[in-house]
Formats: structure tokens, sequence, C-alpha cells
């Protein structure tokens, strides 16, 4: 498998073509829920990351985010439950992070509308 490109939005669309044909997302699950973090780009938001590979998401587990574990969440529950879920809570998508945590930050609701566009 290729690895992630240190070009973001080269990354976003992987994320989507690749959640389309696995049916799912991987986010890191820990002892205490899923991994946030603070966003980059907006003050007093946090951010919910997600990959399109487990392979992906396991490289971000080392130091203070060694107690997480990817977990799959299928893109059907992510798009219909979890996307509503996080604009209501006002926490951004983290997609396709890199090792070093780079990787676009984007409103919940502003992914689905990227999948509905790839889905016609």
């Amino acid at each position: 498998m290729e690895p992630l490109s240190t070009n973001i939005e080269e990354n976003l669309d992987r994320f989507i073509v690749e959640a389309m044909e696995t049916g799912c997302v991987w986010a890191l699950e820990g002892p205490e829920g899923f991994a946030l973090c603070p966003s980059d780009d907006s003050d007093d938001v946090d951010v919910m990351p997600f990959w399109s590979q487990p392979e992906f998401a396991q490289v971000v587990c080392v130091d203070e985010w060694s107690i997480y574990k990817p977990v799959p969440v299928a893109l059907e529950e992510f798009l219909d439950e979890w996307v509503d879920g996080m604009h209501g809570d006002v926490v951004l998508v983290g997609i396709n992070w890199t090792a070093d945590l780079e990787g676009v930050e984007m409103e919940p609701l502003d992914l689905a509308e990227e999948f509905d566009a790839e889905m016609k």
C-alpha cells in the first residue's frame, strides 16, 4: 500500500475514495473514548481524526497517543450518525493525518457533501 502523501488535499481525496471502496473509516479509541485534539486552524475547537486505512491510523499511535487503537466505523454509520453528532458538538473532522498529525481539518457537514458529490 502506498503511504500517505505530503499533499493534504490528495490525502483527502484518497480518504473519500478508499472509504467508499472499503465501506468503513478508521478512528482511534482509547480507555476514555475516541481521540480528540485541539485544532490547528480554529481556536477552542477540537478535531476527531479519521483515516481510510488502519495502517495509517496506527502510525500516529505513539507517545501520548500510544493508548489508542484503530477501530473501524462503518461508512454508512459515520455519514448517518457521526457526522451530525460531531457537527452538533462543534468538533471538526481530521482526515488521513500523517505521522506528524498533519492533514485536513474540516466541518463534518462539508465532508458529508464531499462524499455526496463522489457518490453521484
